[in-house]
């Protein structure tokens, strides 16, 4: 990934196939210059940045699916009830349904 024209703040998207909502941009940014970085060191990009990419995939299914994640965050936080158990589930599905209709978008 390292040299040529992905080197240039020029061309920020060149690490990735897919267009990163407005408000995950800088994130993205961030992780692809982590990815130049960790070319030139000993460790594997996967390693060094695993909290940026994590942080992005966050940020874009956030911007996807704001309130399918929060309700996620919300009913899957903690174990609780069979009646919380079974809203935990049925928000993951929401939220999976939610992600897939934005997969062709």
């Amino acid at each position: 990934m390292a040299g040529g024209r992905r080197d240039r703040e020029s061309d920020p998207d060149a690490s990735t196939a897919l267009p990163v909502p407005g408000p995950c941009a800088s994130t993205q940014r961030a992780l692809a210059e982590c990815h130049r970085r960790a070319a030139r060191g000993p460790l594997q990009p996967e390693v060094l940045c695993r909290h940026l990419n994590r942080a992005l995939a966050e940020c874009v299914v956030t911007a996807c699916c704001p309130d399918e994640t929060e309700a996620v965050r919300t009913l899957c936080g903690s174990s609780g009830t069979a009646l919380k158990r079974t809203q935990c589930q049925r928000a993951r599905i929401d939220l999976s349904l939610c992600l897939e209709a934005h997969q062709d978008s």
